[in-house]
């Protein structure tokens, strides 16, 4: 007997880039999708369920999703919108779900009463979000056309084509269900007998391989496997909502494998008071339980936490409390060549910068790991980044990524899902803080990971920075001939400093071909991005010059400073940093994600405003309804300091003697 997607008659929505073809449609008119017109590209998990959603955890979210979905300049989609118009399919264009790991947006689709998502393609961590809670997703966009003529469509249909650890877990309705009935006593595959080359991912995935009934022993890419991780990290965002789940199905209290190898960070949401988005919602007590949830999760099993302080706890605090971003924290005293770290958001990637194969899984992922030890992956192809030359003085690894995300091969899709390889001599002579930014970068280039081979850089970094004497073994690089589904080559010569406009990280240009400069009304340097070490020392380094020749920041521009982690703030005490950063006009802030996340100061309070930020992401409402510019640390500084978008060396021309 098959099992059909829908048990009601279809009800479409299209996600036109028209909001009035969107209303309609919520409104009782059904459109074909040439009626519908052009749909919507990169969708986000931002637009799914912005960041104040991400307090609800269970049915709650069915009343979101969309509710931050741009068309032109209107949000058209409504809080309940989706649940009134009887919505269960919806059809997007390519690169749906980008952004955020948040597996609160294909849980907010499901619980709106959405069972399939149609769309041209999907960005690799929602698609498997959604697998893993029964949520059916395709890329034949056929499927529209016959559902809309009332046409059956079948699970097995929908799974065609997927591999095959894919296609069981979604006929199981999920991951949980699927780990309950087949991961019990996973063990690890035996080492592979054969000798072909291989890259520095394959190797680690080779010695990290687990065994099951139904994946292959020495798989290829596109195949559904199951590794064991050596870290699994998980923050607030998502610790309520495993827990929820995994007591729902297994009760209490659980067993967790190899719990001294999780991780708990409390690091989004310390500033969250000062948050005008969460407090003009009335959410700021739901964030508050939803941190006490994971609080009292990891203290009934025993896990590892660091929390990062309001800015009054941290002024009682004696120096004994260690936090802050959970990348950042996971490079400065986790992560080591040659392991695999997983963790619950999508800049997991970061701890790539040392050698080891970081990605970022969902919660149903984290979940089932938690009790099988087994993490999902399907094996992706690797793609070489080789940049070449020196990279001009001036010009940071930042730079390199906006570029590297303008390229039409990426935004066309290329990246997605895929392993991104860094190498070539300007990254040999980039320091791990530089590197983190490439890798850390690799969630907006689509991939699933970016690594970089460990060197002398590697060992330098542990052990100054860690008290560690890391041994780089031999094996921890890619052979000569290992494959490769593209090399993308940069010469770093021909590059300078760049901006991403608003709406998308990969709108780089080069910021010499912007002849009309936009005013600057927030600048803000940090995020897991650019609030490490280095970052510091760049934003030292201009505001020191600055101060020197009586410069600050002019009247209207407002700048914030976040440190990364303790550790960075107090490298940054240490040097009299801080007092730099007070003479130039900054306000300092302690360890957290904060604006990034929307989550603090150095958001946008207004859609008129323009801000200039070294964070990863600027999709519409990502850090406040303003318009957000993309930029490296130097010329965040630079532009605070002129109050429009500027590198360093054009304020030091302004300014020559």
């Amino acid at each position: 007997m098959p099992t059909y997607v829908l048990d009601a008659p279809a009800r479409l929505l299209f996600l036109s880039r028209d909001p009035a073809r969107i209303a309609a449609q919520l409104t009782g008119s059904f459109l074909t999708q040439e009626q519908a017109g052009p749909l919507r590209d990169d969708i986000s998990t931002d637009e799914i369920t912005p960041v104040p959603i991400l307090t609800h955890f269970d049915e709650k979210l069915g009343r979101y999703p969309y509710t931050g979905l741009r068309a032109g300049d209107a949000l058209p989609i409504g809080v309940d919108a989706i649940r009134q118009a009887g919505v269960n399919v919806v059809v997007g264009g390519k690169r749906y779900g980008k952004g955020s790991s948040r597996e609160h947006s294909p849980m907010a689709e499901k619980s709106a009463g959405v069972r399939l998502v149609i769309a041209e393609s999907f960005e690799r961590i929602y698609r498997q979000n959604a697998d893993n809670i029964g949520l059916c997703t395709s890329t034949d966009m056929g499927l529209a056309e016959r559902l809309g003529r009332g046409e059956k469509v079948t699970v097995d249909e929908i799974v065609a084509g997927r591999d095959t650890l894919a296609a069981e877990i979604v006929k199981a309705g999920g991951l949980l269900a699927f780990g309950q009935a087949r991961l019990g006593g996973v063990e690890p595959q035996p080492a592979a007998a054969d000798t072909a080359p291989r890259t520095l991912f394959e190797k680690i995935i080779q010695r990290h391989l687990l065994s099951t009934s139904v994946t292959p022993p020495a798989p290829e890419p596109g195949a559904g496997v199951f590794v064991r991780a050596d870290w699994r990290f998980i923050h607030e965002y998502y610790t309520g909502m495993a827990a929820h789940m995994l007591h729902a199905r297994f009760g209490r209290p659980l067993r967790l494998v190899d719990s001294e190898r999780i991780v708990v960070f409390e690091d989004h949401t310390s500033y969250v008071e000062e948050s005008p988005n969460h407090v003009r919602a009335g959410i700021v007590p739901n964030v508050r339980a939803m941190c006490q949830a994971q609080r009292d999760f990891a203290e009934a099993y025993g896990l590892r936490q660091h929390r990062t302080l309001t800015e009054a706890e941290a002024a009682r605090d004696d120096g004994a409390n260690v936090a802050g971003i959970s990348h950042a924290m996971m490079a400065e005293r986790y992560a080591l060549p040659g392991q695999v770290v997983v963790g619950t958001d999508s800049h997991t990637p970061h701890s790539g910068a040392l050698g080891c194969v970081a990605f970022g899984v969902g919660t149903t992922d984290m979940a089932n790991a938690f009790v099988t030890g087994a993490v999902r992956l399907t094996v992706p192809e690797s793609l070489r980044v080789e940049l070449a030359g020196a990279l001009p003085p001036g010009v940071t690894a930042k730079d390199v990524v906006l570029h590297l995300l303008a390229l039409p091969e990426i935004r066309s899709g290329a990246g997605v899902g895929k392993v991104f390889e860094f190498t070539g001599e300007a990254v040999a002579a980039l320091s791990i803080d530089e590197r983190a930014t490439l890798t850390n970068m690799t969630a907006e280039l689509g991939g699933l990971t970016g690594i970089v081979a460990p060197d002398a850089e590697t060992a330098r970094f542990l052990r100054e920075r860690r008290g560690v004497d890391a041994v780089i073994e031999p094996w921890m690089r890619s052979d000569p001939g290992a494959a490769y589904a593209m090399t993308l080559t940069v010469d770093c010569g021909d590059l300078s400093p760049l901006v991403a406009a608003p709406g998308d990280p990969g709108n780089g240009v080069p910021l010499t071909s912007l002849r009309d400069r936009p005013r600057v009304d927030i600048a803000y340097g940090g995020s897991c991005t650019a609030g490490k070490r280095e970052d510091f020392d760049r934003y030292h380094e201009v505001l020191a010059w600055a101060v020197e020749r009586g410069l600050g920041i002019p009247d209207g521009v407002a700048l914030y400073l976040q440190y990364g982690t303790t550790a960075v703030r107090d490298y940054c005490v240490a040097r009299g940093y801080d007092r730099t950063f007070a003479a130039a006009g900054a306000r300092i802030l302690q360890p957290s994600c904060g604006a990034c996340a929307n989550c603090g100061p150095g958001s946008s309070t207004d859609a008129g405003q323009v801000t200039v930020s070294a964070i990863n992401r600027n999709f519409p409402g990502r850090s406040g309804p303003g318009s957000v510019w993309l930029a490296s640390p130097p010329t965040v500084m630079a532009s605070a300091l002129a109050g429009e978008l500027t590198s360093f060396a054009e304020l030091q021309a302004r300014h020559a003697p």
